[in-house]
């Protein structure tokens, strides 16, 4: 039998039971009691199978309060867009260099951009950035000529959502310290944005669960009759 800590003895958490938004962000805020500043953290269980691709559910969106956290930001370009990216905040810049530096396993940035004609490098680094959701996607707005907004919005509070092999998508939307109606404006857009990138081939109920959480705290049950689902 796993041992329960001190500090799980006095959560004041019913796992069974739903709660409604505002609720449940209180409940989280509540228990963060971790020295650091804990991270509040969202998970969707969404009703697709996303080993087919028309059931893929992936996109970006901006949280209004931001993230709390500092996002590096690299950059492939070369010239005035390499010099645009720095003047908007980019932390690394480069184009061979930077692939070359990459390949010798220094990767200092945690958000990848790159303009249209820096693909054929960019590309070469497939298999590293690949596995840790680093490549730029045009999709994503992440392959643009336009790296000024690009990085802006990268350190302005956007974020990536993609959904698991399980179905299930995870991210963060702000930290403990967050007064509770900033929380839920970041809640409410990234749900919103999960929930306008239904997919064609989602069949049935789409959001099936929400649970909220800290870092270090335990899960809190979301209520999902509260939630606007298409």
């Amino acid at each position: 039998m796993a041992k329960i800590s001190k500090k799980q003895k006095n959560w004041s958490i019913d796992g069974e039971k739903l709660h409604g938004i505002d609720e449940a962000i209180k409940l989280v805020k509540d228990n963060a009691t971790s020295k650091f500043d804990e991270t509040v953290e969202i998970a969707l269980n969404l009703g697709v199978d996303p080993r087919h691709a028309d059931q893929m559910v992936r996109g970006v969106v901006t949280l209004p309060k931001g993230t709390g956290k500092t996002v590096r930001v690299g950059v492939f370009a070369k010239g005035a867009k390499a010099d645009e990216a720095r003047e908007a905040g980019a932390d690394v810049v480069g184009a061979e260099d930077l692939m070359e530096t990459i390949q010798g396993g220094k990767i200092e940035f945690d958000r990848c951009i790159a303009t249209p004609d820096m693909m054929g490098v960019v590309g070469r680094l497939g298999k590293v950035l690949g596995p840790k959701g680093l490549m730029p996607n045009p999709k994503l707005g992440t392959v643009t000529m336009n790296v000024a907004e690009a990085v802006k919005a990268a350190k302005g509070g956007q974020v990536e959502y993609r959904v698991e092999k399980a179905g299930i998508i995870h991210s963060g939307i702000g930290k403990a310290s967050f007064p509770a109606e900033d929380l839920r404006a970041n809640f409410d857009a990234l749900v919103d944005a999960v929930v306008k990138a239904k997919p064609s081939g989602a069949k049935g109920k789409y959001v099936r669960k929400i649970a909220l959480s800290s870092s270090m705290g335990p899960g809190v049950k979301v209520d999902t009759a509260e939630v606007a689902i298409a």
